[in-house]
């Protein structure tokens, strides 16, 4: 009984609010949707069996594992780049923590296709490459600019030394979310500062870096394309020379972009489940897996006892039930 009418509660049906204007938003984004899908189907000019007969072409897909080497090179140079960055810009070394600097305003503040011109052009300015002891002639290696500069390297290069600047505030942004109390309590249990820096900050600090080392990486698949400048055999330049000899324009674009937008997706779900992980020990409860979303749309609407229909699904409760 409910003390304000007398009634069982059981009896009570509940009306939902009316909403009309979304479902009038819905229509008109539909309505949209439809229509672009319905142009890009019919339209012949796109070209939908050349789009299929290039897609899992022999070129194509060596040209993929290129970038994706690329990518993942890059990545790779500008995550160590960045984490050596960030320690040395917090060093209490003047010239230490000035040097870290002078390296991000550099590569921030020229553009990464200039860098990739500069390091393929290196040998003007470098014809013989040299390794050894400065100051005393000891030379350990020593080589022609144009033959260990091969154009992968130098988009390697340009790649991933300019990642590393955006890299090395990132990980600084993370090791700051950090409290200080940590590092106190760290250094009076006898820890050396690399020690603190390993075991104690970075792990804690991985909850904000992750997130945007995510988008980094989706963004440095795509900034790949420009090492078709300096004819890296990566994707992009690839299907321009492609359609350069047969002018099937638009559908070799077309298979690029998809490639570009399934891999895309892969890193965007692989960021997903990072971001998760590491969010444990700072969330009450994790947001729910795309699995989850799915199943819990699929039983908001179940029917239960009574011809009531269920309620939606609080967030917990989707996690309780997965």
């Amino acid at each position: 009984m409910t003390p304000d009418t007398g009634v069982p509660a059981d009896r009570i049906k509940a009306i939902p609010a009316r909403h009309p204007g979304r479902w009038i938003g819905t229509a008109v984004v539909l309505i949209i949707l439809a229509a672009a899908i319905e142009s890009i189907v019919k339209n012949p000019r796109f070209e939908w069996h050349v789009v299929g007969q290039y897609f899992t072409d022999r070129t194509i897909l060596a040209a993929l594992l290129v970038t994706l080497e690329l990518t993942a090179i890059a990545m790779v140079m500008g995550a160590v780049i960045g984490v050596i960055l960030a320690v040395m810009r917090r060093s209490p070394v003047p010239i230490v923590s000035a040097s870290a600097w002078a390296y991000i305003w550099f590569f921030r503040g020229t553009p990464v296709l200039v860098q990739l011109l500069f390091w393929e052009f290196i040998a003007a300015l470098y014809p013989k490459i040299s390794l050894g002891i400065p100051f005393i002639g000891v030379v350990l290696y020593h080589g022609n600019a144009n033959a260990i500069i091969t154009p992968f390297i130098a988009a390697a290069l340009g790649l991933g030394l300019n990642e590393g600047a955006y890299m090395a505030e990132i990980v600084r942004a993370g090791i700051l979310s950090v409290e200080e109390g940590q590092t106190e309590a760290a250094q009076s249990l006898g820890m050396t500062r690399l020690q603190t820096m390993r075991l104690i900050v970075l792990p804690q600090a991985m909850k904000v870096i992750i997130p945007p080392t995510g988008n980094e990486t989706i963004s440095m698949l795509k900034t790949s394309s420009l090492a078709s400048v300096i004819a890296v055999r990566e994707l992009l330049f690839t299907v321009q020379i492609i359609y350069a000899r047969n002018f099937l324009t638009i559908p070799l674009l077309l298979v690029a972009s998809i490639w570009y937008l399934i891999i895309t997706s892969i890193l965007t779900f692989g960021q997903f489940y990072l971001e998760r992980y590491f969010g444990k020990g700072s969330q009450r409860t994790l947001p729910p897996t795309p699995l989850q979303r799915l199943r819990a749309l699929f039983k908001r609407n179940l029917p239960i006892r009574g011809g009531r229909t269920r309620p939606p699904w609080s967030v917990s409760q989707r996690r309780d039930q997965a």
